[in-house]
């Protein structure tokens, strides 16, 4: 029977390209302990500092919600996409999933996650040189997702190591032309996420156009979102293109540390766990700057009117560089997802649908705005934006009846608000 993975060194790749020790985890029957190294510790900022003190003693993660592992480390293991890739992965190695541990499943995540941390040694060391046509991975990604195996679950794991229930895939490319890729960086490549689509959900092929719509939005709102463009699919995917959005964790030379307030906090992103008011504190804290505390508003406003209850604890990110200092993530994962109860993932002051315009004001408060007034300036000022959904989304090809039923949802929620102020 194979082994579990017990004791991993966890490195991190500097904005420089250069690539230094962070220290090391180990897991034994008591639980996942990791221990900073302290030539790490003397140099660079400390990678969680609201849950790991900055020094070289044994820490222990939390039982909850991480299983075990610490939060800023859980951040590097997948969810949803996936976790379903890495379970077919340990299957075809003959390996019950009973005896998988997410120290095995960091291991699996090796040097090919989000952020600038890396695991050794990775059990999947084989990386796919060369260029590989876009769309394969995608056909192939649908036939995972669809239950079906397929020959590229290899490459898939090798390159899906994200968060979301969506298939998708990290590639690499010298210019914005993502049919061609490649799954190894060469120098001066971009990295992207490309999202690939399904039958399944709503918006079924349309998922990236109705994104690209509300991205587009956000930009006009102000809320620095991250880049993105259209990549055009095979038609034998059922889709006329796939969204792909710049990873912002690169540098031109290296990378980033990427923490989401779920790694952070602790917050269990599969449940509702946290509040904008704890986010606006946390932006301004953490980042020193009462400007990322409002910015950290406008986006909580913004994912009220665009009905963007998906909104857990993984979708907000900060970024650190290797000076140590913090700043709020380009916004992600922005899009079109009602829940079932028009309930948010994340509560504005406890409430989960529709808080009233005093709640607003009062989220304001805490982000430093002066007066309820500049508050509502900002509400007015994202429903002007909202309003003008139905033509961006038309100029992007979202399909009449699609773009029609958004629209309609989003003109009743901004009519809600502009009625109160």
């Amino acid at each position: 029977m194979r082994k579990s993975v017990v004791d991993l060194s966890v490195n991190r790749v500097l904005g420089s390209g250069d690539i230094v020790s962070v220290g090391r985890l180990a897991q034994n029957s008591q639980g996942v302990f990791f221990q900073y190294d302290v030539d790490y510790v003397s140099r660079f900022g400390n990678l969680s500092p609201f849950r790991l003190k900055a020094d070289t003693r044994l820490q222990k993660g939390p039982r909850e919600p991480h299983h075990g592992l610490h939060g800023v480390f859980s951040d590097s293991l997948p969810d949803g996409w996936g976790l379903l890739l890495q379970d077919r992965w340990f299957r075809r190695q003959g390996v019950s999933l009973d005896h998988v541990t997410q120290m095995d499943r960091l291991a699996l995540v090796g040097m090919t996650g989000i952020g600038a941390l890396q695991y050794a040694e990775p059990l999947n060391s084989d990386r796919t040189e060369g260029v590989v046509q876009l769309g394969d991975l995608g056909i192939a990604a649908q036939e995972i997702d669809s239950g079906r195996d397929s020959i590229r679950l290899d490459q898939l794991v090798e390159v899906g190591s994200s968060g979301g229930a969506r298939p998708k895939a990290h590639v690499y490319a010298d210019n914005n032309d993502l049919r061609s890729v490649r799954l190894v960086p060469r120098q001066g490549d971009a990295g992207w996420i490309v999202k690939f689509t399904t039958d399944r959900g709503a918006l079924r092929h349309e998922e990236g156009l109705c994104e690209a719509a509300i991205l587009s939005l956000a930009a006009k709102a102000m809320l620095k979102p991250v880049e993105w463009t259209l990549v055009g699919a095979p038609s034998t995917s059922g889709a006329s293109q796939w969204l792909a959005v710049k990873r912002f964790d690169l540098t031109s030379t290296g990378r980033l540390h990427v923490a989401t307030a779920s790694g952070l906090l602790d917050a269990d992103f599969r449940m509702p766990s946290l509040d904008y008011a704890d986010l606006i504190q946390c932006a301004r804290e953490l980042c020193q700057s009462p400007a990322r505390g409002q910015l950290m508003y406008r986006r909580a406003v913004f994912n009220l009117l665009v009905c963007n209850q998906d909104d857990h604890a993984k979708n907000h990110s900060f970024l650190q560089n290797d000076g140590g200092r913090w700043d709020l993530s380009p916004a992600y994962d922005l899009t079109f997802s009602p829940h079932p109860y028009n309930e948010h993932s994340t509560a504005f002051h406890g409430h989960g649908d529709r808080p009233p315009v005093e709640v607003l004001e009062r989220l304001g408060e805490r982000a430093s705005y002066a007066s309820p007034e500049k508050s509502r300036a900002v509400i007015r000022d994202i429903i002007e934006v909202v309003s003008t959904f139905e033509q961006v989304a038309k100029d992007l090809g979202v399909s009449k009846p699609i773009r029609k039923e958004i629209a309609k949802r989003l003109d009743a929620q901004c009519a809600h608000y502009a009625s109160q102020i």
